[in-house]
């Protein structure tokens, strides 16, 4: 999806800051102008990203290409050139941290990250964590807060395709769906990591939901017969297959009917 992931808050060595180690960046709000979702828009000298957060004044960021580049930049196992947004952008995240912070950009001009070819082959991402998409549906979430003494939002998952009026964790069985024009490929389901335990509202972490999650969507109890790790899931990761052509259609709408075409039997035979 165009601007998702696009950006990144890195340390002084360029490694990526995340909630794992950074739960303030919870609080940060982003507004895009709502032509950016156009089809065919361009940003002009007058199209910011806006960033607010709890105490901090407003940063506009010019959604115009910035002319300089950071090198050293990482993320997880990638590492590169990343377009640098500026000093007042460095500033703004450095007094919002309390430690020296820049913010960059994907440089989709010179550089490349490839999703892991052991589960597509030809994909890549920006600075997502290791896929371009991630679907959970509502049911899923509902199912979940039944077993909560507290429930949460999805928000603590995090998806980019949120899908509802299936049955709880259907989605852990989808291998190809459909939506619009476009066909999106299940490669693999989500493991968590502790992000979901950080409320997106307050940046403070508990326990839940993990620690319910591990009671039935652990690996232990989807895939007993596999190597456990002491993962827990929610969510499949997916591919577009029209995202390595140029196809004629370009956007996913909200209410954009979904299509089943392939699933597997069981959780127990999804790739993960």
């Amino acid at each position: 999806f165009r601007w998702d992931r696009q950006w990144l808050v890195v340390n002084q060595r360029g490694r990526a800051y995340t909630q794992r180690v950074e739960p303030k960046l919870a609080l940060v709000e982003v507004n895009l102008p709502a032509e950016a979702f156009s089809e065919g828009w361009e940003p002009t000298k007058t199209s910011y990203l806006e960033i607010k957060a709890p105490g901090m004044d407003l940063l506009k960021i010019s959604l115009c290409k910035p002319p300089k580049v950071s090198d050293g930049v990482s993320v997880w196992e990638w590492s590169g050139s990343a377009l640098d947004e500026g000093d007042e952008a460095s500033k703004w995240f450095t007094n919002y941290l309390g430690k020296p912070s820049r913010m960059v950009r994907f440089n989709a001009a010179s550089e490349t990250r490839p999703v892991d070819p052991v589960y597509a082959q030809g994909y890549s991402i920006m600075f997502s964590d290791m896929f371009p998409f991630m679907l959970a549906s509502q049911g899923s979430l509902d199912e979940l807060n039944k077993l909560l003494k507290e429930p949460v939002p999805m928000n603590r998952f995090r998806p980019n395709i949120l899908v509802d009026g299936c049955e709880p964790f259907s989605e852990d069985l989808w291998t190809e769906i459909k939506i619009s024009q476009f066909s999106f490929q299940g490669v693999r389901l989500c493991s968590r990591c502790k992000v979901p335990t950080i409320n997106q509202e307050t940046a403070i972490a508990g326990p839940e939901p993990n620690e319910t999650l591990m009671k039935y969507r652990s690996d232990k109890v989807l895939r007993p017969d596999k190597k456990q790790q002491g993962k827990i899931y929610f969510g499949q990761n997916m591919v577009c297959k029209e995202s390595l052509t140029e196809g004629k259609a370009k956007l996913v709408k909200v209410g954009d009917p979904i299509f089943v075409l392939q699933k597997v039997s069981t959780a127990a035979e999804a790739v993960a």
